[in-house]
């Protein structure tokens, strides 16, 4: 029988370790963090090249392989791991592709382990041991059922986020997802962090404090958008629920601070809701058509700002020049033979070729407003082009790695790589809707139009400036199209609008 006060006693003590625990982490870190500070790292690094050598294989390879196999992401982050293998190969030391081919393998070894141990010890070790960190019976249920629904994309992006990775793969074993589901989103989810990271190491060897600045600022984005998506997609799910937006209401209209709103949103009921309509699927002025008109006017303005400033000026802008000394860091022969690659991806020859088979895939499956549509954005991409090149007249970047003719703004090939945007978005929205990995689709889309148009920017045929004109000016093009087939489709379905 407990004695009054002794469990909040126990409580009491409780938090004053886990505050003592925390405040101990937070000086030694800032302690640790003035050290770090004062090392020269890039004459650190010559002397770990030099004293690791071969043994960077087995070093990066055991990190890659604990992070997730014996849960050591919790305490070592391995991206720091692989930053210096990638840093030890750009030195000379080791090589680079067995590098990558190693922390790739343990890395998906790790997951795997990870895996069969949650599978092993099963829902009863969690449901035995989970409450002591928090993890409750309900909570539990919760990520079960979460890992049924969106298991594998939880494994894909948990692998950027270190928390999240470190546990992942063990709560998909103990859940009962099925192993083939697991291992593909693994497969890939450790093969892009594992080159990534070694790579951001490799080419910026020469300068370490640099590419720990870019691994550091690239995580915090990611993170920042996955943390964004994730907040949103709750938010519409529970609010487009009618109970759930009710019980929001009464509860704002119970409270002083919010009841403002309530009484606001009375007053102004039609207005909020011909806006309402407007950012709701449906009808034909709804999301699809606003978000086109978004994309039409955002696009638009950069277009013609970037061609105002530099038709002014034509020299490289502050973020032109960030770009190119970027650029100047990543040069290498295999990055150089990529780039060739996929910028002929996106030639007007290749493109225009790609946009006559789709046509006619189109008018064989009867899809007449998607076929105008794309024919008609191309059409007034490629006007757009020559007429803003022949008026704004920009020389290129000195020094080209291929050759290249004409003006430099706007990027042809980055408009017409907007071209594979289209057809993802095509694909899913219009042509085979609810289709499965629907954001695979759209992802590769959009991964390879901005491939496209960095790989202009990579072999110095054009300014960053020029590429994102490049981009804006095919968006713009297409949204524009596509707004205009929208409404005409609409009105045809229903001639009282």
């Amino acid at each position: 029988m407990k004695l009054p006060g002794e469990g909040e006693g126990a409580g009491s003590r409780k938090k004053i370790i886990i505050g003592a625990v925390v405040v101990a982490v937070a000086v030694g870190y800032y302690f640790l963090s003035r050290e770090l500070g004062s090392l020269d790292l890039q004459s650190l690094l010559e002397d770990i090249s030099t004293t690791l050598g071969a043994w960077t294989y087995l070093l990066v390879g055991f990190f890659a392989f604990a992070e997730t196999g014996a849960f050591v992401g919790l305490v070592v982050p391995g991206e720091t791991v692989m930053l210096l293998g990638g840093a030890v190969a750009g030195q000379g030391a080791i090589d680079i592709y067995l590098l990558i081919a190693i922390a790739w393998f343990s890395a998906w070894l790790g997951d795997t382990t990870s895996f069969f141990l949650g599978r092993r010890l099963g829902r009863g070790f969690v449901l035995e041991h989970g409450p002591r960190v928090g993890i409750s019976h309900e909570r539990f249920e919760k990520v079960e059922d979460y890992f049924d629904r969106h298991g594998g994309k939880t494994i894909f992006i948990g692998r950027f986020i270190s928390l999240v990775r470190a546990f992942a793969p063990f709560i998909a074993g103990s859940s009962g997802m099925r192993y083939r589901a697991f291992v593909p989103y693994s497969i890939l989810g450790t093969g892009l962090w594992a080159t990534a990271h070694i790579l951001v190491g490799y080419f910026f060897s020469r300068s370490i404090e640099t590419a720990g600045r870019y691994a550091a600022k690239g995580a915090f984005l990611l993170g920042t958008l996955i943390a964004v998506v994730a907040a949103t997609i709750f938010l519409y799910r529970r609010f487009r629920v009618p109970e759930n937006r009710a019980a929001a209401v009464k509860w704002m209209d119970d409270h002083a601070a919010s009841r403002w709103l309530v009484t606001l949103g009375r007053r102004y009921q039609p207005q909020l809701r011909f806006l309402w309509d407007r950012v709701t699927p449906g009808g034909t002025f709804g999301l699809e058509f606003t978000s086109l008109m978004a994309i039409l006017a955002v696009a638009s303005f950069v277009a013609v700002a970037y061609a105002v400033v530099v038709g002014a000026d034509p020299g490289p802008t502050p973020g032109d020049e960030t770009a190119r000394e970027i650029v100047g860091h990543l040069h290498s022969g295999f990055l150089t033979g990529f780039s060739k690659a996929i910028t002929w991806l996106g030639s007007g020859g290749f493109t225009w070729g790609l946009a006559a088979v789709c046509a006619a895939l189109l008018a064989w499956r009867r899809r007449w407003a998607e076929l105008w549509v794309l024919l008609a954005g191309m059409a007034i991409t490629q006007i757009g082009i020559d007429a803003i090149k022949e008026a704004v007249d920009r020389p290129r970047p000195p020094d080209p790695l291929v050759a290249a003719s004409g003006s430099a703004y706007p990027s042809g090939h980055a408009a017409h790589s907007v071209i594979y945007v289209w057809l993802a978005v095509t694909i899913v929205l219009r042509l085979r809707p609810g289709m499965a990995r629907a954001a695979a689709v759209v992802t590769a889309g959009f991964v390879l139009t901005a491939l496209v148009g960095l790989s202009r920017v990579y072999l110095d045929v054009h300014y960053l400036s020029d590429v994102s004109g490049g981009w804006a000016l095919g968006a713009a093009a297409f949204s524009l199209c596509a707004a205009v087939g929208l409404v005409v489709s609409g009105l045809r379905q229903d001639p009282r609008q």
